[in-house]
């Protein structure tokens, strides 16, 4: 009896060493937004982390507090998708769960929310040069002035994080921005890609007479194309976030077919007609393993729950793959085939 209990124990031991790691390798995601517990209508920023420790935050929007919002921890990396207000950040939540669930609390931002993240966290902006140098002007701005922000600086190709200040990643459409630990053997790739979306700053974001300049022709300042990203974590994981767009072709032949995704960070809405095409986008173009939704509009959640009378809950519908809500503060793990592994439960 005793040398069978000895066994047993020698065999649970060996059973955690062996599962441990594999714990380990999941990819974290956790969203931000107004109203814990719920997905709301202005929801949109998204944290996540590879098993290596590289954290990044994709669009700040109107989620957070400030640089200093305690939900966000440590932050090596802004990605921003485009400069509309909602994404880059013109206003910032007043308090979480202040407001209702359809129109959060929200204060002005003067110099955008992914300015003020990227300032506080001394974070490496991962966008377009365009978007880049618009962002990385409002950071001197905070900051009181000083040196223009350079190009991060790589080794081997590759940027190490944390950076030892607010740098900025020198890609656009296509380019890939390359980021690890100093003590990790693997990095996270992130690639920039396409999204059929328009990308105009918000007006107050701008100085005042940059907007009397553009009311005079009735006219709009666009900072590049507006875009999407997708990321190759370290444990397989192959997640694009689509950023705002409208169906297009390089869903397919960029998104699937050369980068091979098994997850999509999908963004809804009415504007761009993903409500409508989104169910094609995601069965036969991207055709992931998974999907998150996000950025509905809509208070698509109730108590935590799905609302079934939500628009969200009719396109989930028309979905193949297991679709998750991207709940504000609650952590999804995704293992290296696209699949969710904890966190996903209704």
């Amino acid at each position: 009896m005793r040398i069978t209990a000895v066994c047993c124990t020698f065999l649970a031991l060996i059973g955690l060493f062996i599962t441990a790691p594999v714990l380990a390798q999941n990819v974290k995601i956790t969203p931000v937004g107004s109203h814990p517990g719920e997905l709301c209508a202005n929801d949109r920023a998204i944290i996540f982390e590879d098993p290596t420790g590289v954290r990044f935050l994709y669009d700040p929007a109107h989620n957070v507090t400030g640089g200093d919002d305690p939900r966000l921890g440590t932050i090596h990396m802004v990605l921003l998708s485009h400069m509309h207000g909602d994404h880059v950040g013109d206003q910032k939540l007043k308090a979480p769960g202040e407001g209702t669930c359809a129109n959060s609390a929200r204060v002005p931002a003067p110099n955008s929310t992914t300015a003020e993240v990227a300032a506080a966290k001394n974070a490496a902006l991962v966008m377009t040069r365009a978007i880049g140098g618009f962002v990385g002007n409002k950071v001197q701005m905070i900051r009181g002035g000083g040196k223009p922000i350079g190009f991060c600086p790589q080794t081997g190709g590759a940027v190490t994080v944390p950076v030892a200040t607010v740098c900025s990643s020198q890609t656009d459409l296509g380019g890939v921005f390359v980021a690890k630990t100093a003590d990790a053997a693997k990095a996270v790739e992130i690639s920039i890609v396409y999204a059929s979306h328009v990308n105009n700053a918000p007006p107050a974001l701008l100085s005042e007479a940059q907007r009397a300049a553009l009311k005079a022709d009735g006219a709009i300042l666009e900072y590049g194309p507006a875009t999407g990203f997708v990321v190759k974590f370290t444990n397989g994981l192959v997640a694009y976030l689509s950023g705002d767009t409208g169906i297009h072709s390089e869903m397919k032949t960029v998104v699937n077919e050369f980068h091979k995704t098994n997850l999509a960070v999908l963004n809804l809405g009415p504007n761009p007609g993903i409500f409508f095409s989104g169910g094609n986008v995601i069965n036969e173009l991207v055709r992931p393993a998974s999907v998150i939704l996000t950025h509905a509009n809509e208070p698509v959640t109730e108590g935590g729950k799905l609302r079934a009378t939500s628009r969200t809950a009719a396109f989930i519908k028309q979905l193949k793959p297991p679709a998750h809500l991207a709940i504000s503060g609650r952590t999804m793990e995704f293992d290296g085939t696209g699949k969710c592994v904890a966190g996903c439960a209704p």
